[in-house]
């Protein structure tokens, strides 16, 4: 069974057909969308300040979800892929992202839609990610302007094939 708690009495939200996996951990306040996934090992804890997750957002094994007490919230918007290991901690993230496997994503960074953080990459805090980017490196840098077959490719295909793997499980 997924670990799944309050916090000074506030209880994690989830959605309609969302797949938490059996050793997932999610606590606080957590408000999550319709069709998520919270992956093996994955911990999203809102248990210092509050994490909102839209539709469709998959958070892949062992990826954190955290804030800062008292500074940063998480805000992940729509169709949101974040990669196994990943950290996505105190900053937002808007419509149509893939963060990549092992990325960092530290306070009061911005994430703009239709973007894509690449593997391993580190987004320092403050950081503002233009839309349609690809971002990558230590510290993250743009390194490109993303294509409309990414979009489709990567981003899209991504989110969609975690909503069919959170098919199989149920």
């Amino acid at each position: 069974m997924p670990v799944i708690l309050p916090v000074k009495g506030v209880h994690p939200e989830l959605g309609q057909d969302c797949f938490i996996a059996p050793n997932a951990t999610i606590v606080g306040d957590v408000i999550m969308g319709d069709g998520c996934s919270v992956w093996f090992n994955a911990v999203v804890r809102g248990d210092v300040n509050s994490i909102r997750m839209g539709n469709k957002v998959n958070v892949q094994d062992g990826a954190v979800i955290h804030c800062t007490y008292e500074k940063t919230k998480t805000i992940i918007g729509d169709n949101v892929s974040i990669g196994h290991n990943a950290i996505v901690h105190g900053c937002t993230v808007d419509d149509n992202v893939l963060i990549g496997m092992g990325a960092i994503v530290m306070d009061n960074a911005h994430i703009g839609s239709n973007s894509i953080i690449a593997a391993g990459a580190v987004v320092l805090e403050g950081t503002k990610v233009e839309p349609g980017t690809i971002y990558a490196g230590v510290p993250a840098k743009k390194v490109k302007d993303i294509s409309m077959e990414l979009i489709s490719g990567e981003i899209n295909r991504i989110a969609n094939n975690y909503l069919m793997y959170a098919g199989w499980f149920k």
